[in-house]
């Protein structure tokens, strides 16, 4: 019995099952795999239903993430139901929550120095490193041209999140406005936004400055997203611009989860399907990793 166990112990490790991150994947995608399609971390295609000239990854499993059935707010509540198909407004983080990637990260990954800013990132999406503080080091550690932010943006088109086209569509068929908060830079959201058909007019995010030759100078400090509680500061400004009643915020990070508060958002869902955040995940009002899962939640009232 001893050596039955011992041989399926290494057949699952050299077959294992995927993860529940692939899963809002296959779900979009509408494909069948076999399981040998899994034999590595990372898989792609490009995802021809929504017609887009973007080609979506699965993103590598995160090392510390646990299958959902273990967070409690995994399933929404009555309440928070009523408050997300109540929505006016919904407001997206997008890094790791739109798109794939951490924007900063794979600028800096394509300028040469990827790992060390990469590291900055996961202390400021943790809360742990004042925004603004891991803002202005990350650039000063590869100071991106402007020459090499447009090559950038030629060769790495944005990865968008598999089933985020959708939802983007299902929320304008319910007449609910869509912005773009983040603490990315708007020369690299302005092409995931005319993908996804969002006015330009609501992305509220940084922009990065450069000199009369195109070198770097810096970024602009007076947008609201430069500094900590910058989202929640720009979620509040739009709600009372708008007279919203009710608003909900999406994303997957600290400085997401800081714009829940009075006069800001009514809710916030975390969305783990790229980063799982176990310190944000805990506090989110609502936790999923598919977005079929939001569109789904309409259907279930209609």
């Amino acid at each position: 019995m001893a050596g039955l166990q011992i041989q399926l112990s290494r057949l699952h490790s050299s077959h294992p099952s995927p993860s529940l991150s692939f899963r809002p994947l296959l779900r979009s995608s509408r494909l069948l795999l076999s399981p040998a399609s899994f034999s590595g971390s990372r898989f792609s295609f490009s995802c021809l239903r929504d017609r887009l000239s973007v080609v979506v990854m699965a993103a590598p499993v995160q090392p510390d993430q646990r299958p959902p059935t273990l967070h409690d707010n995994s399933l929404p509540t009555k309440e928070v139901l009523e408050i997300w198909r109540g929505a006016e407004a919904v407001c997206f983080d997008v890094d790791s929550t739109v798109c794939l990637d951490e924007g900063i990260d794979e600028l800096a990954e394509f300028c040469g120095a990827g790992q060390v800013v990469a590291e900055w990132t996961r202390r400021a999406m943790g809360g742990s490193v004042p925004f603004e503080e891991a803002l202005a080091a990350r650039l000063n550690l590869f100071k991106p041209s402007l020459a090499q932010v447009n090559d950038f943006l030629i060769k790495k088109p944005p990865r968008l999140s598999p089933g985020i086209a959708d939802l983007m569509k299902k929320l304008k068929a319910e007449n609910i406005n869509v912005y773009l908060i983040s603490g990315g830079f708007r020369q690299m959201i302005n092409p995931v936004a005319s993908i996804l058909g969002i006015p330009h007019e609501n992305i509220y995010a940084n922009e990065l400055l450069f000199g009369c030759s195109g070198e770097f100078v810096g970024f602009n400090t007076e947008e609201p997203t430069s500094r900590s509680g910058g989202k929640a500061v720009a979620v509040e400004s739009i709600k009372k611009k708008h007279g919203y009643k009710l608003l909900v915020m999406i994303g997957d990070g600290a400085t997401d989860l800081e714009a829940r508060r009075p006069g800001g958002a009514d809710l916030f869902i975390c969305y783990g399907g790229v980063q799982l955040r176990e310190s944000v995940a805990a506090k989110a009002d609502w936790l999923v990793f598919n977005f079929q899962d939001l569109i789904e939640s309409f259907g279930v009232c209609n």
